[in-house]
């Protein structure tokens, strides 16, 4: 039920581990930033972070980490790769960097994606079997993918040890609700993560949205990360200010009505509503 989630509720992966359901993200976080913003968001009660290769601070949110005063085990990091190296082994260490740098040599990580399909098909499988070794190796726990549609992922059958995929991370909110892949993923055990859940604040003066904020008393970031929650999505919202951060954590004291989810998924636009990216299904 949607009125029982608190800042602990987690969702359980097909790998068994459970991953909580609300994320901070580090998108666009500078490296001098991160640390400090990690562990604001950690002190708030976050204990899920996405963090990825080409964000160029995976180092500081492992240092984050190490100084949050939390056991490892009880917090749940994630990164992503975006395209393989120039063979098997080298894209296997590529990956293994990204474990290195957040929690050390003989750490681990929650979750690895590949950050989108733009590797292609070879690329991909290249990527997916290096992550399954490490998956079989204790260094990832879980293993996904980010920007995929059906039919990337169906491809994946013809090869994958581990399929499907834990997690699919879409660009997720009411004006770009991507139903078809959202459908597929939670038909066949695909969990769900919205990144892009608070549309970089480009929606704040809409008046279906903040006519629900008004009336719950609410910033529209607040409703749209419930929104995400009511959704089953797991939104991973980012900022580096710490009062923001700690607002964005307070969505549990209120529950969006039907009819208020109705009004908000009426918004959707598919992909012309999109930021980064609506995926293709082919």
């Amino acid at each position: 039920m949607a009125s029982s989630l608190s800042l602990h509720s987690t969702l359980k992966l097909k790998s068994g581990t459970a991953i909580p359901r609300l994320g901070f993200g580090v998108w666009d976080s500078p490296a001098h930033l991160t640390t400090q913003s990690c562990l604001s968001a950690l002190k708030t009660g976050y204990r899920h972070i996405d963090t990825a290769q080409v964000y160029g601070n995976e180092a500081e949110v492992g240092k984050a980490v190490r100084e949050s005063g939390l056991k490892r085990e009880d917090i749940f990091v994630t990164s992503k790769v975006l395209k393989p190296a120039d063979d098997d082994e080298s894209t296997y260490k590529k990956i293994l960097e990204s474990i290195q740098k957040i929690d050390g040599d003989n750490g681990y990580l929650d979750l690895m994606l590949i950050h989108n399909s733009t590797a292609g098909p070879d690329g991909v499988k290249m990527m997916w079997q290096a992550m399954e070794k490490l998956q079989g190796e204790g260094k990832l726990k879980a293993i996904g993918v980010s920007n995929f549609g059906i039919g990337n992922i169906d491809r994946m059958k013809e090869y994958a040890k581990v399929w499907p995929p834990a997690v699919n991370q879409l660009e997720l909110h009411p004006w770009l609700q991507q139903r078809e892949i959202v459908s597929y993923c939670q038909k066949n055990g695909v969990v769900v993560e919205a990144y892009c859940p608070l549309v970089r604040n480009q929606k704040a003066n809409d008046p279906v949205l903040s006519g629900i904020a008004s009336e719950h008393g609410k910033s529209t970031a607040q409703v749209l990360l419930r929104y995400c929650l009511q959704k089953d999505w797991i939104p991973l919202p980012k900022s580096d200010n710490s009062e923001r951060i700690a607002q964005n954590a307070d969505v549990y004291g209120f529950e969006l009505t039907q009819e208020e989810m109705s009004q908000l998924d009426a918004q959707n636009t598919e992909g012309s509503g999109s930021l980064v990216m609506a995926v293709s299904n082919e």
